[in-house]
Formats: C-alpha cells, sequence, structure tokens
C-alpha cells in the first residue's frame, strides 16, 4: 500500500497532525535576541493548537556538553531526568512547555562528529571517503529525525510538532554544517512539514528614532543564500514595528507583512506567545504546517491570567542571593526562574539583592570596606538567603558567614547543593566546636573533612562524571515542613550535579545537635535533604530542585523559602 496516499487521519482520528511538523528557529546579526524565549514561546502556540511538543537545541559549540564550560562564559548547565547536562535553553522549554527532554535533545557538534568518528572506526562506512556532506549532514538530520518522535510529556504519547532552535548566528563558520542539514532536511521531510522561523534585529538609530531595517534584510539575504527561505521573521526591537517598517522587511526579505512579527519589550516573557497570537503567528503556521485551529485555547487563557498577575505584583519580598557567578544572571537563571514562581504563588514582587560571597569575608573589609559594608547591609535587610550551587573555594567563606547569619537570626534560608554544603559545614564549626570544618573540595585535611567526596566519582575525567540526574530520595521522618511543601510525599524525584555529600560517619552527631537529614537517597546514608529544628525556615537539598519548577507549579523548597520570608504558615 502506498501510505502516501492514504488519509492517516482515517487511521488515527485524533492525530491533530498526518505527519511530524518541525519548526526551525534561527537567529542572525547578533547573539542574544531571545531565540530560546521565541523557539519556546512557539512551542506554546503549537500546544494551544492541540499538538504535543518536544524540542530540540543545536549547539555548534566542539564541546560534548555544557557540563565543563564556565557559568561565567555560557551561563547555567541545565540538567536532565537522564543527567544530560544541557545548555539553559532546554529549561525554557521545559518551563514554558511543561515536558521533560533528555540529553539527546541538545545537539552539539561534539556529539555529532563523536558519532560519525565511532561509526567510521566501527566500519560502517567502509570504502568510503567520510565528509562533512554527507556524513556529517545526515548524521544531523537521522539525530534531529529521531529524536523528535520520542515523548517528552511524561505520558509515553509521541509528538506532533517538533521546534528546532539553531544556536549561535547564521554566518558563523561553526554553524555551517547544521544550516546545510536544515537546508536538506526541508525536502526529506517534506516543504508542508516544515516551517523556518528567523529572529533577528530592527534597531533604532539617530535623534529621531527611525527603525533601521538593513540588518535584517542582510541576515535574510545570506540565510537564502545559504538555501534556507524563512517562512516568518521575528524582529526584536524596544518598540512594536510601525507599519512602514514591516512592510519595508516583507519586500526586501520576500515574505508577506503579515509574516513580519514584532518581538517588542513586553512587562514579563509570559506575554510572549500571548502576543505572537495576537499577531497571527498561530494562523501562519497552521496555514504553513497544515492543521486546523481550535476556536479558543483554555492554555492561552490561563497565560494572559498569569502573565497579568504577574505584572500586578506590587509589595515586594527580597532574597538576597549569595552566590559566586553573579556578574552574570544567567549563570543562576534556573534558580531565579524557580524563586520567581514561588513568588507568583505568594503574590509578591520578587526583588533578588545578588551578593557576591567573597564580598561577605573579612579581607574584602580590610581592602573595601565600602563595598563589605553595603554587601553585609543587603544581606541584614533581606526577607530570605539563598545559597545556589557552584564549585570552587572561591567566596565559600562568604557563603558560611551568610548561613551562619540566617541561622543565629531566624532569617529563612535555603541551600541549594553547594548550599547544603557550607550549611552543615557552618553548622559543624559553630554549633558543634569542630573549628577547621571544611569540604574536601577546599581543604586537603581529612580530619576537617565534613564533606567528603563521593567514592564512586572519577577523579580523573571531569565531563559527565558527577552524580547526575532525577534520583528518589525517601522522607525519613513523619512530619517536617519541607515535607508537608512537598505534599507529605513519601519520596521525591529531583534531579542531582554534585561530586561531594555530607561525611556519613558525623550524620549521627550532626542530627543530635539538631540539624536533622529528613531525607537520604534509598540507600539511607547519603543525605540529601536537611532541616534545623526550631527555625523558621532553615532547609538545603543536595539535589536541584530548580530544575523542575514550572510557573504553575513552583519547585517546593523555593515555595517554602518564598512562604517563610512573607511570614506565611504552612
Amino acid at each position: 500500500m502506498n501510505m502516501a496516499n492514504v488519509d492517516m487521519s482515517s487511521i488515527f482520528p485524533s492525530n491533530p497532525v498526518d505527519y511530524m511538523k518541525y519548526v526551525v528557529v534561527t537567529g542572525g546579526v547578533l547573539s542574544g535576541l531571545g531565540k530560546g524565549v521565541t523557539a519556546s514561546s512557539i512551542g506554546v502556540l503549537l500546544k494551544s493548537a492541540g499538538l504535543r511538543v518536544t524540542a530540540v537545541k543545536i549547539d555548534p559549540y566542539l564541546n560534548s556538553d555544557a557540563g565543563t564550560m564556565s557559568p561565567f562564559e555560557h551561563g547555567e548547565v541545565f540538567v536532565l531526568d537522564d543527567g544530560g547536562e544541557a545548555d539553559l535553553d532546554l529549561g525554557n522549554y521545559e518551563r514554558f512547555l511543561d515536558i521533560a527532554l533528555s540529553k539527546d535533545n541538545n545537539i552539539t557538534t561534539g556529539k555529532v562528529y563523536s558519532s560519525v568518528i565511532e561509526k567510521e572506526r566501527r566500519g560502517d562506512y567502509l570504502g568510503k571517503t567520510v565528509q562533512v556532506v554527507p556524513h556529517i549532514t545526515d548524521e544531523i538530520q537521522d539525530w534531529i529525525e529521531n529524536v523528535a518522535h520520542k515523548s517528552s510529556d511524561g505520558e509515553n504519547n509521541p509528538p506532533d510538532a517538533c521546534v528546532i532552535e539553531l544556536g549561535g548566528t547564521v554566518g558563523d563558520i561553526e554553524s555551517a554544517p547544521f544550516v546545510e542539514a536544515l537546508r536538506q532536511f526541508q525536502f526529506r521531510v517534506g516543504k508542508e512539514n516544515i516551517c523556518f522561523v528567523h529572529v533577528s534585529l530592527v534597531p533604532v538609530m539617530g535623534p529621531v528614532g527611525e527603525q533601521k531595517t538593513k540588518p535584517t534584510q542582510h541576515t535574510v539575504k545570506e540565510l537564502r543564500g545559504l538555501g534556507i527561505i524563512p517562512d516568518i521573521l521575528v524582529c526584536r526591537s524596544e518598540v512594536s514595528l510601525i507599519d512602514e517598517t514591516r512592510e519595508k522587511l516583507a519586500k526586501f526579505c520576500h515574505v508577506s507583512p503579515e509574516a513580519v512579527v514584532s518581538a517588542h519589550d513586553v512587562a514579563n516573557i509570559y506575554h510572549v506567545p500571548i502576543m505572537m497570537y495576537r499577531q497571527g503567528v498561530s494562523e501562519l503556521l497552521a496555514s504553513k504546517l497544515n492543521f486546523n485551529l481550535p476556536k479558543s485555547s483554555k492554555l492561552l487563557d490561563e497565560w494572559e491570567v498569569m502573565a497579568n498577575h504577574v505584572n500586578s505584583l506590587e509589595e515586594e519580598v527580597h532574597i538576597a542571593m549569595v552566590g559566586k557567578y553573579t556578574g552574570l544572571s544567567d549563570s543562576y537563571l534556573s534558580v531565579t526562574k524557580a524563586l520567581q514562581h514561588a513568588s507568583y504563588s505568594v503574590g509578591r514582587k520578587l526583588v533578588i539583592d545578588w551578593i557576591e560571597s567573597v564580598n561577605l569575608e573579612e579581607e574584602i573589609k580590610s581592602s573595601d570596606s565600602e563595598v563589605y559594608k553595603n554587601s553585609w547591609g543587603l544581606l541584614k535587610e533581606a526577607d530570605g538567603v539563598l545559597v545556589p550551587g557552584g564549585f570552587g573555594g572561591r567566596g565559600i567563606e562568604g557563603k558560611i558567614s551568610a548561613a551562619k547569619y540566617a541561622r543565629e537570626n531566624n532569617i529563612p534560608y535555603l541551600g541549594v547543593c553547594l548550599g547544603l554544603q557550607v550549611a552543615t559545614i557552618e553548622f559543624c564549626r559553630n554549633v558543634l566546636g569542630m573549628k577547621n570544618a571544611n569540604s574536601a573540595e577546599f581543604d586537603d585535611d581529612e580530619e576537617n573533612h565534613v564533606v567528603v567526596f563521593m567514592p564512586e566519582i572519577s577523579k580523573t575525567h571531569m565531563g559527565g562524571t558527577m552524580r547526575l540526574g532525577s534520583k528518589p530520595t525517601p522522607f525519613l521522618v513523619d512530619d517536617c515542613k519541607i515535607r508537608r511543601l512537598y505534599d507529605n510525599k513519601s519520596y521525591v524525584d529531583e534531579r542531582h550535579r554534585h561530586r561531594y555529600e555530607v561525611n556519613p560517619e558525623l550524620i549521627e552527631e550532626i542530627e543530635d545537635a539538631g540539624l536533622v537529614y529528613v531525607g537520604k537517597d534509598e540507600t539511607g546514608q547519603r543525605c540529601e535533604i536537611m532541616e534545623l529544628r526550631d527555625h523558621p525556615y532553615y532547609v538545603g537539598t543536595q539535589y536541584h530542585p530548580e530544575f523542575k519548577s514550572r510557573p504553575n507549579r513552583p519547585s517546593p523548597p523555593f515555595l517554602g523559602l518564598l512562604k517563610a520570608a512573607c511570614g506565611i504558615e504552612f
């Protein structure tokens, strides 16, 4: 039977589309335009039309993954359920679309070339000269097609549509093989099943504030020269595009005026899908990809309510974020989002007071007393304190000082990963009298180690060698604040990324003094959740709960911090 002539809807009447649909998001002019939010918002529009949506991020760098990159250079490393260390845009996809992706949803040049070389060594290309075209480009296309059909909704349902974001900027040498692969891909899947969206910049120049179209004209010309013709232009600008600008872009970029979408600044990112919907992007996608739109969408209605709710928040709550990568807020993107989600739930406007942890240390007091004074001032005025994860010894004493201040002054405290470890170190030093207590990460003297290197972790290789991914954590107490926040569940599944853990030999002594590890791993030995007795909220998690936070379903530990900071009983 020739399946091309069969009406698939008669076989699968519940399917909104007959074949997998692809939306490819590329970017031009410069990086940081918001391709990730654009791709996520398009995913929301597809989902609102009844399609099951998954996403793929292509990163043209040679690293296998983002795991060994500095947060200062690349922002946070987003951890997936299967332990994949990925680009932070996968976090955007998961939060916007409420899905769970895998490491295969993040394609890098390193992964692609490693796979091709492994096949060459195995003899799969025996007799052939292995080249970028066709071998690398075929590998990219095969990878996209395979991962696009993998379920990501938690219910094992196959997706109907896949949003593909190409990282970097069109014209970069490292992205060339991926652009060529995507050019070929449109013929593999059929032009009726793929839509190209190009994100560009429309700057305003000169005293008269004229919107300039030339950068977008040039980047579209370059993209078309590479064989990809964009169906939709998403134009970033401070204010909405005027009609004249839209008409000019349409004329010179070979698209209809309706396909020139204004992506101007909005009060919060949850307005972006609504803004795109109101400009007819859903209709453009439905027309290009041949699917029907519903008369109304409960999902979009909920998004609009949420976006307006965020705008309406006025009463502030201040959270001191004591970190070591505060110079780049993307280093803590998921933590920031988790705090925001929790603040929406308690109805407060979140204000994050960024504190570089090294500025809380005594050495700074003598060299820059004003910075020291201001940093401590922010900490003492905050309604709550958060110490996020991190690596390396710089600023550790400042984090320990922050944990001490929160413990002694009954200030709500949440420690994530390293934040749990520094709270344990502080407690051992100042409550148990272990004056030199420290972590094996920062101190070579084994007698001082209240935090130790995990025995199963490699000491010779860095990439992918930590305790990674989603692991179960059973609760070991019947009632405590953190368990109540998790709806009194018997266990939780959260994502991990760490090499060190609390020294199992000291747990009994620490717990006898009042710092209780209320959740441990399935062996009952590895400490996962700590809670201090007789404190409004002093909690630490060895795992990273921020990675599973959603706008309408805030992470329980973060929700607890915000509730405690606002004086809300729970």
